[in-house]
């Protein structure tokens, strides 16, 4: 797989390089400034061999977050089901410290690699602060690109070996789940690996990426950069860095101060993780916005400078930090088993899968209403105090907690992998519900990891787009105009385009894994009884195979996108576009990211059968049990393929504009010029 992505690297990047190198016409003399045009500053070519640079940076950096992500967590795996011998407790910190080291790491990785691109880039640039960080605007694209090849590809592989495994195993053939006697299950397992591990890394890594070049695009033309102030001109990257150490002392109390002795801790320990995390971080960026950023400055607003003092800016961080935690709840709310939603969900089993499909439908509309509220509140204060710089930075309050967001969302593959290992290994049925347990509790928080990642994708998309507009030196944009309009209606649509093809991946993949599997029951003699050994590699090899495939067009429709509009419709249209696909992929990756987690903890309700409510819809293998199963399996691809992959769908056109708008700003639009 990382073959065919290093292809594809080496490709864009020549892409990148002789369409920005053309905007000049290849010369090496100094240009007249894009704000300023008192000054001479670097020449076009020098900015599209920076940027070149940076966006293998960031994509290296991306591949490698998400590899050493995967191998940490194989390790963690099986550590986890030894430790579960000793109780519940002991299991959880394993489980929780490896995802931490996953979060840190990634945090970190991130954060060095930007700094020393910034620090070496300046022995060039010098003075030339705007040329500087546009040329860093790469870092951004390369991260996400990869990020969208590690979700489509890795939400494809694990999903087509879940609903193979899940369909002929649980459904037809009544075995559990995790059986060795099922072919598909070393696939399953692996592909957790690499859709949540991989795919989730590289996907926050690119937000925070993204987020990052965003504000530092809209600093280097605002007063920071005008005057100079290298540490206020900074002031993205010292609340992550600032992050990163408020997110170690939160991991401090899941594991150190408080010890977890029983089941019911677990889901509270992870929630307290959000809200400490929150609070100490309040704090941290106060005090940072105090000492880093002089009392007052100004901000570029659409061809106008804005005045804006320190506390303003630190309100605009505060309030994207506060909606993610709102978000991360909400979600919770909507996908958790302890509340109603999800039990009315379990509830309506009784009368059979429709019934069940219908439910978990609305549950997941309905979810979407107070997150878009959220996020709308967010917007509006951070654009009234610091235009588009202040929803840059709170996107990045958002994800300024992105170690702790990560330690819980790669909790929950590890303690799933860890309850298959207790399957396959027949370890007795104890260790098996104390794996179980954990599970659940990691369902819930993977929930909550996705709402983070959507609502930080739809404000870094937002501050992507300000940042593209101001550099393609457009002042308003006009939905009344028919070049927007048609661009705003082609750009919703995009996400529904977008979701089709994952599905529908999905689907062909998992009905090639069906086939299989039932083959190898129905030919194997001796498999069902255990005396047998099922062929494990070729269902590998089906998964891997369809993931490679199948990446390839979803990808392609989102990284063209952005280029045919550009260059055929100019920059007008393509700002409707952007504007389009974010307002209809946000609502689309929500709903589609909470049906699927409810269906999944409706099934999960029904087979712990906790409560008398549980126990009375029966226990595994009965029919609303099996109504469940189905609810869960239809979920699957909508909650761990199309939902998180759409909030690359946003960033990605968004960042990718910001990176060619010097391309299309001079060359774009040819339909329009005939």
């Amino acid at each position: 797989m990382y073959k065919y992505v290093g292809i594809f690297m080496v490709a864009f990047a020549v892409l990148i390089f002789v369409f920005l190198g053309s905007v000049d016409g290849f010369s090496t003399s100094h240009q007249v400034c894009t704000y300023d045009a008192t000054k001479m500053c670097k020449p076009a070519l020098a900015t599209a061999a920076f940027s070149t640079i940076s966006f293998l940076l960031g994509a290296v950096t991306s591949v490698v977050s998400g590899f050493l992500g995967m191998k940490i967590a194989t390790y963690a795996n099986a550590r986890t089901t030894l430790e579960a011998r000793k109780g519940v407790g002991k299991a959880f910190i394993v489980a929780f410290r490896s995802g931490a080291v996953m979060g840190f790491l990634l945090a970190a990785n991130g954060l060095v690699v930007l700094y020393i691109t910034i620090n070496l880039f300046k022995l060039y640039y010098g003075d030339d602060w705007g040329g500087l960080f546009e040329a860093i605007t790469g870092y951004g694209l390369g991260g996400s690109s990869m990020a969208l090849f590690g979700r489509v590809g890795g939400g494809i592989y694990t999903k087509a070996a879940d609903v193979g495994a899940d369909l002929v195993g649980k459904v037809e053939r009544n075995i559990p789940e995790d059986d060795p006697r099922n072919p598909a299950v070393i696939a399953d397992n692996v592909g957790d690996n690499v859709g949540d591990i991989a795919g989730m890394g590289s996907d926050l890594f690119g937000s925070y990426a993204e987020s990052s070049c965003a504000a530092l695009v809209v600093a280097s033309i605002s007063s920071f950069g005008i005057n100079h102030e290298f540490t206020a001109m900074l002031y993205p990257l010292i609340i992550s860095a600032v992050g990163i150490l408020v997110c170690l002392i939160t991991t401090l109390f899941a594991t150190d101060f408080f010890e977890i002795k029983a089941v019911k801790e677990i889901e509270p320990a992870l929630k307290k993780q959000l809200v400490i995390s929150t609070v100490l971080m309040t704090v941290g960026i106060a005090v940072v916005s105090w000492v880093a950023l002089p009392a007052s400055f100004t901000i570029f607003n659409f061809g106008t400078q804005k005045d804006v003092t320190n506390w303003q800016l630190f309100l605009c961080v505060a309030v994207g930090l506060w909606a993610g935690l709102i978000i991360g709840f909400v979600t919770e709310y909507y996908t958790s088993n302890a509340y109603s939603p999800v039990q009315d969900v379990a509830d309506s089993c009784r009368t059979g899968a429709a019934t069940n499909v219908i439910f978990g439908l609305a549950l997941g509309y309905k979810s979407v209403i107070i997150p878009i509220f959220a996020i709308a509140i967010s917007i509006f204060v951070s654009f009234s105090f610091a235009a588009m710089y202040g929803i840059a930075v709170a996107a990045l309050g958002m994800l300024s907690t992105i170690a702790t967001g990560l330690a819980i969302d790669a909790y929950g593959p590890i303690s799933d992998n860890a309850g298959g290992i207790a399957e396959m290994a027949g370890m007795s049925h104890r260790i098996r519900e104390r794996t179980d347990a954990l599970d659940a509790a990691g369902n819930t928080t993977a929930a909550i990891g996705k709402g983070f990642a959507i609502g930080s994708a739809a404000l870094v998309s937002l501050a992507l787009f300000g940042a593209f507009v101001s550099r393609a030196s457009i002042t308003t944009v006009d939905v009344l105009t028919p070049k927007v309009f048609i661009g705003l209606i082609v750009g919703a649509m995009l996400p529904y385009w977008f979701s089709a093809m994952t599905m529908k991946s999905v689907g062909s993949a998992a009905l090639k894994m069906v086939e299989e599997v039932r083959r190898q029951f129905n030919t194997i003699p001796g498999l069902m009884e255990g005396t047998a050994k099922p062929d494990y590699a070729t269902c590998v090899k089906i998964s891997t195979d369809a993931s490679i495939k199948e990446m390839i067009p979803p990808g392609a429709l989102v990284m063209l996108t952005p280029l045919i509009v550009g260059i055929f419709f100019g920059v007008e249209t393509l700002s409707g576009v952007l504007a389009g696909s974010l307002v209809s992929g946000v609502q689309i990756a929500i709903s589609a990211s909470n049906t699927g987690g409810a269906w999944d903890n409706a099934k999960k309700y029904i087979e712990a059968g906790a409560s008398d409510h549980a126990r009375s819809l029966g226990p595994k293998g009965s029919d609303p049990h099996k109504a469940a199963v189905i609810g869960d399996t239809i979920g699957d691809p909508l909650k761990d393929t199309s939902g998180p992959s759409l909030n690359i769908l946003i960033k990605l056109m968004a960042v990718e504009s910001l990176v060619f708008a010097p391309f299309f700003a001079t060359h774009g639009g040819l339909l329009f010029k005939i």
